[in-house]
């Protein structure tokens, strides 16, 4: 018996030591982008297009609301099956561009920005990408998201510091579980 205790001490002791030395090697790796699922480059492509969606004015618009940080975290978890076509879609939109503009899309002025998004919403997009996913499902799937990350619950990584829900005088939801007491009535 004392035997399979030591055995299971010394195995449990290799892995502490190996996930000691490899946890920072690991973390270091992934330093370099700030982003769960987006490379650096696709995030600055689907910032660009959700600021055209939900553009600033005297609020703030989807960019400053951290819809872009709403997708990328749900591309790790409750929409993990969109991230393919994420992958094409955003890859297809800079193609798109560049065939119309001569500039990737995050480089474009407004105007032109909204020419593609126009030319993808009426499913007429040029660029390979478009076979395997339609430009007018991709132009769909990105608005829906945007919304819910403009619109929605803050602790899902958008709607930062409640700016929408501000914007339209709707207060903020209580957190599940701690519910508000007034207890200087008492």
């Amino acid at each position: 018996m004392k035997k399979t205790g030591k055995v299971r001490r010394r195995r449990f002791l290799k892995a502490a030591v190996v996930a000691a030395v490899a946890g920072p090697t690991i973390a270091c790796q992934r330093a370099s982008s700030p982003w769960r699922f987006l490379t650096v480059e696709e995030a600055r492509t689907l910032e660009a297009v959700c600021g055209r969606i939900i553009p600033a004015d005297q609020d703030p618009g989807a960019p400053g609301a951290g819809v872009v940080d709403f997708i990328d975290r749900q591309l790790t978890g409750f929409h993990r099956r969109h991230q393919q076509s994420y992958r094409d879609g955003l890859a297809g939109l800079d193609q798109a561009a560049t065939a119309l503009h001569g500039k990737r899309f995050a480089d474009l002025p407004a105007k032109q920005q909204d020419a593609v998004l126009a030319a993808m919403e009426k499913n007429q997009a040029p660029g390979a990408a478009w076979k395997q996913l339609p430009a007018r499902q991709f132009f769909d799937l990105v608005v829906s998201h945007t919304m819910q990350g403009y619109y929605g619950d803050p602790r899902h990584g958008g709607n930062r510091d409640a700016v929408s829900w501000t914007m339209l005088g709707v207060p903020a939801s209580p957190i599940r579980g701690r519910a508000k007491y007034d207890l200087t009535k008492t």
